[in-house]
């Protein structure tokens, strides 16, 4: 068996990489300061033409100061969606509507912090108006996540069909939610959905913002409420498997730019501000996990043992989802072995690949698993007594900052109470 192999490019080169693990050590996580910037300036000079234009950044994807800093600086806020994400924008310097608060089954506390800090709360149901009332009061800006349930019949693996997923008011609550928190003092309103996720088609996000601009002028017409901003949510995916094309931003702002003139520039809504709370889509595809071959396994099959585990990257295991590989050294080589690549932990499904195509791969060769720049450290965990790797950024320079360091035994240990014992 021999493959051709399909690339993906890389920031750095096997000698880098070698200095990088020798002072770091491995695994760990690293991002691209250079290529994170400009591709955040691509989205907002898509965005240009809108009246007001603002990117809140998952913070779920990719929850580090540094990160978020860089993005600051660039013009975005924060999309949060708990208290220590609340914090950590808060540690960045944003403020005020620099920040949305989009939660579910949302704990008192975190809305009494959202309000603090004047953050645009965005309810998740319409219970959730009566519960931010006795709590932290009703706020004078206020948003709805709508879930147009079997309106729309299309979803994904992650987020599922709109009808089965958990989250949102239908549209017959969304209007009585408008009037009640106007009631209740609110002065100004949003509009926000998120129905899809990791999506490589343009035209799904065109028809999410058909979708917000003709429900926003219907809760116009019908209860005289002046929707000032509208949220696309975020939801635009990346080309983890190398014959995939990226979504063109450039192309996807003159598409919504052309709804917008026909919809809502000659109406009492206009100017509209927009939104979009992209995180996978901004950092996915500049974030690198680095990892060394440590054992090789041959049985029924054939195994490559890694120093990761899925502790490091869970969505292969999580979701089924492909992850490029490249072997260090070996970029062109024959890809004329089949493999699945593991790491060590007690479950079946601690795997980076199945059945891959690779070339021949070595104990001690450097695997760089792409696009792990969201959702990679985020949802790391520590089953089996995993520590948690490092973060690093790889800087515009050149160099490399460490931004977050690996965890240690006396990390793990810290919350437990052996007193006694």
């Amino acid at each position: 068996m021999s493959i051709t192999a399909a690339t993906k490019t890389l920031p750095f080169n096997k000698e880098q990489l070698e200095l990088i693990i020798a002072e770091y050590g491995a695994p760990f996580h690293i991002y691209d300061e250079q290529a994170i910037k400009e591709n955040a300036r691509n989205l907002l000079a898509a965005f240009r033409w809108a009246p007001s234009f603002k990117e809140f950044f998952a913070v779920k994807a990719t929850p580090n100061p540094h990160i978020l800093r860089l993005l600051k600086d660039e013009g975005f806020g924060a999309d949060c969606s708990s208290l220590p994400e609340l914090l950590l924008a808060d540690k960045v310097g944003l403020s005020r509507q620099d920040i949305i608060f989009t939660s579910n089954d949302t704990p008192a506390q975190e809305f009494v912090q959202a309000k603090e800090f004047g953050a645009i709360i965005n309810l998740d149901d319409i219970t959730h108006i009566d519960f931010l009332a006795q709590t932290a009061g009703i706020p004078d800006t206020i948003c709805f996540r709508y879930n147009p349930g079997k309106m729309r019949n299309d979803g994904n693996a992650i987020i599922g069909n709109p009808q089965e997923a958990k989250y949102g008011l239908t549209k017959e609550q969304l209007f009585q939610a408008y009037d009640l928190v106007r009631r209740k003092g609110a002065r100004h309103f949003g509009l926000h959905t998120m129905i899809i996720s990791n999506e490589l088609d343009l035209d799904c996000f065109v028809e999410t913002a058909n979708m917000l601009f003709d429900l926003a002028l219907e809760v116009h017409q019908k209860l005289g409420i002046r929707i000032e901003f509208v949220n696309f949510g975020g939801g635009i995916g990346i080309p983890y498997r190398p014959e995939q094309e990226p979504v063109d931003l450039a192309r996807l702002g003159e598409k919504i730019h052309r709804t917008y003139d026909q919809k809502i520039k000659s109406s009492a809504l206009h100017p509209l501000k927009l939104m979009m709370e992209l995180g996978r889509s901004i950092t996915g595809p500049y974030g690198y996990l680095v990892t060394r071959v440590l054992h090789k396994k041959e049985i029924y099959k054939n195994y490559v043992g890694l120093d990761a585990s899925m502790a490091d990257l869970m969505r292969p295991a999580l979701y089924g989802a492909y992850h490029h590989l490249t072997v260090l050294g070996k970029e062109n080589a024959p890809l004329d072995h089949l493999y699945d690549v593991t790491g060590s932990l007690c479950e079946n499904n601690d795997k980076f690949a199945i059945d891959r195509p690779l070339p021949r791969i070595d104990i001690g060769d450097i695997v760089v698993i792409h696009d792990s720049g969201a959702h990679g450290h985020a949802m790391g965990f520590n089953y089996n007594g995993k520590l948690r790797s490092a973060e690093l950024l790889l800087k515009e320079d050149g160099s490399v900052k460490l931004i977050r360091r690996a965890e240690t035994i006396e990390d793990y240990f810290s919350t437990l109470d052996f007193k006694d014992l």
